[in-house]
């Protein structure tokens, strides 16, 4: 579930990028794209060396992630 969750807001956190940077709020994104590297500094590591089961826990937790920051994004819209 770990991997799950650390794809999920990784791609969740994407999503909502996108919208504050459509909004030009700088601080936003700074502190949104500095979350996003971080995460994905970490995750990279672990997945790479992981089996095809994780590989797969870790792509589903990328498209729930990206589908609940869209919803996220359009409830602010």
């Amino acid at each position: 579930m770990k991997i799950f969750f650390q794809s999920f807001l990784q791609i969740g956190l994407v999503a909502v990028n996108t919208l504050l940077i459509s909004k030009q709020l700088f601080l936003g994104v700074f502190i949104c794209s500095s979350a996003i590297s971080l995460l994905w500094a970490f995750n990279v590591s672990k997945i790479a060396l992981s089996d095809l089961r994780q590989k797969l826990i870790y792509a589903l937790g990328a498209g729930t992630g990206a589908i609940t920051g869209l919803f996220l994004v359009k409830s602010f819209l």
